[in-house]
């Protein structure tokens, strides 16, 4: 895979700034419903159903921007779906992990993208490391050995899941502010929906036939159950869970394609504050001094990062 880093790409910066504090935000809200709810419907079943029903918004969003047949053209795009493939792996890695961490410390892995931003534009396009560059990869991954703990009784594979989306949230960052800058934001989002819902439909087709264990099932009954009944309560969540999924996945495509990556992801940290925040208020949990220790390292290397990148990726 190959970049042209020479391309003219457009500096939006506040705008930027705006959209993506806003969608962390609005994501921090759903990832609440979403911990809330992931005790009614199985993974599968609540990614195809969303999906489902977030499409037709999207299709109504094309159609009053005149992108009647064009939109289908772009979503379905090699390089638009690619970028869709990458953020519904971390989104399964976030959504799998959901019921087992906390939104803080999931989110705080999943933050450590602004890190793997840098180590793959160094890759891809060319943009190199400085010395500062690397000081904060070296303090960001410094952060997750302290906010993970690994060999301690704290640590959990779950809390690496979100580790791990990281790197594909990194790769969809960065196509997308190379790749689709020509492509309308509402058929990026509709791209991403089509692939989730498939997702969706393959895991839960992937459950019908392995056919767990009765107890296996009922000790991982997000993961590994069969869809459920859906009755008005869970239909209007899901409703709901659309209109956020839309919503988000337009501001975080809208700036990306306004603003530099390192830019941008620096500012999702801002997440990591409205998910501590519902931690205590909706789940009762505070976070350790090493998860807050853990948290501050790896915002501290995603600032560096900004600062010793300059204008980020496109410059």
């Amino acid at each position: 895979m190959s970049f042209d880093a020479s391309q003219k790409l457009p500096q939006q910066v506040a705008r930027g700034i705006v959209l993506i504090v806003g969608a962390m935000f609005v994501t921090s809200v759903q990832d609440v419903v979403f911990k809330v709810f992931s005790s009614s419907l199985p993974l599968g079943q609540i990614f195809a159903l969303r999906a489902l029903l977030a499409i037709p918004l999207l299709m109504a969003l094309a159609w009053g921007q005149g992108l009647r047949l064009t939109v289908w053209r772009h979503a379905l795009s090699t390089w638009t779906l690619t970028r869709s493939v990458f953020v519904t792996l971390l989104f399964l890695a976030f959504y799998g992990a959901i019921p087992f961490v906390s939104l803080s410390v999931l989110g705080a892995g999943t933050y450590t993208a602004p890190i793997f931003v840098a180590l793959l534009s160094a890759l891809f396009i060319s943009e190199p490391i400085r010395r500062s560059g690397w000081l904060a990869i070296f303090v960001g991954f410094a952060g997750v050995l302290v906010l993970l703990q690994p060999g301690t009784d704290a640590f959990s594979l779950w809390t690496t899941l979100p580790v791990l989306g990281a790197v594909f949230y990194a790769m969809a960052h960065v196509i997308t502010r190379l790749k689709c800058q020509d492509v309308p934001l509402v058929a990026m989002a509709l791209s991403l929906k089509l692939v989730m819902m498939g997702a969706g439909l393959v895991i839960s087709g992937a459950v019908l036939l392995w056919r767990p264990d009765a107890e296996i099932v009922a000790a991982n009954p997000y993961l590994l159950a069969a869809w459920q009944p859906v009755g008005v309560w869970e239909w209007s969540i899901l409703g709901g869970l659309a209109v956020l999924t839309v919503v988000i996945g337009l501001g975080i495509a809208g700036a990306y394609k306004a603003a530099a990556p390192s830019t941008v992801a620096t500012f999702e940290y801002s997440y990591l504050i409205f998910a501590a925040l519902w931690d205590v208020v909706f789940f009762q949990t505070h976070p350790s001094g090493a998860s807050i220790l853990g948290m501050l390292l790896i915002v501290g290397a995603g600032v560096m990062v900004l600062r010793g990148g300059g204008d980020g990726l496109g410059r």
